[in-house]
């Protein structure tokens, strides 16, 4: 999705790219950020966006299909960054649906992949762009959607390469750093909960 969706001239792809010898398979999220307003919409005030977030899941005999995290502290991300401002969106089975749990992907290495793992309880509940207060957790057995927008609106293109996403409790790379903006690497493993 795009600010295209309104009238805007931002463009955003994903693609599935396959594995090679250097790179794992990954999808690919890339198009060009626009500012430009529309003239035919003047209601439109403000362009310059572009995301993606996974599909909802198929129901079952019980109902909506939602993950629960709530046995895990960490989303991690394996992602090779072009180093603009990308943020990590959490939607739940909130009460107000347009709700979204926002972090920012912060990268050290851009254009190296790298792994980046956020704390659940650092995410901050945001509706359409905006801080809500107050603030409330996010409503870990529920969770719909997880997903990646760009909303720096610095015009030109944009790429961002995510190979995994998935839910933990440490780190079990030596290359992974929370983003907390921690020096401290946390080694060992617990079996992970991927996000597919």
């Amino acid at each position: 999705m795009s600010d295209a969706g309104i009238g805007g001239f931002s463009s955003a792809l994903l693609d599935q790219v396959s594995g090679t010898s250097t790179e794992p398979v990954h999808a690919r999220f890339h198009g060009s950020i626009s500012t430009d307003l529309p003239r035919s919409n003047p209601q439109v005030a403000r362009t310059g966006f572009a995301g993606w977030r996974n599909k909802d899941r198929k129901a079952t005999i019980f109902g909506r299909s939602l993950w629960d995290i709530d046995p895990y502290t960490y989303l991690g991300l394996r992602v090779k960054s072009d180093g603009r401002k990308y943020f990590v969106n959490i939607q739940t089975e909130s009460i107000v649906y347009t709700d979204l749990h926002q972090h920012r992907l912060h990268t050290r290495k851009p254009g190296e992949w790298e792994t980046v793992l956020i704390n659940f309880n650092a995410f901050v509940r945001t509706n359409y762009g905006e801080v809500v207060e107050p603030q409330s957790e996010i409503l870990r057995q529920k969770v719909r959607t997880v997903g990646i927008s760009l909303t720096d609106r610095v015009p030109g293109p944009f790429d961002l390469a995510i190979s995994r996403i998935w839910a933990s409790n440490r780190l079990n790379d030596s290359e992974c750093f929370e983003d907390q903006n921690r020096e401290d690497l946390i080694k060992a493993g617990r079996p992970e909960k991927a996000l597919q």
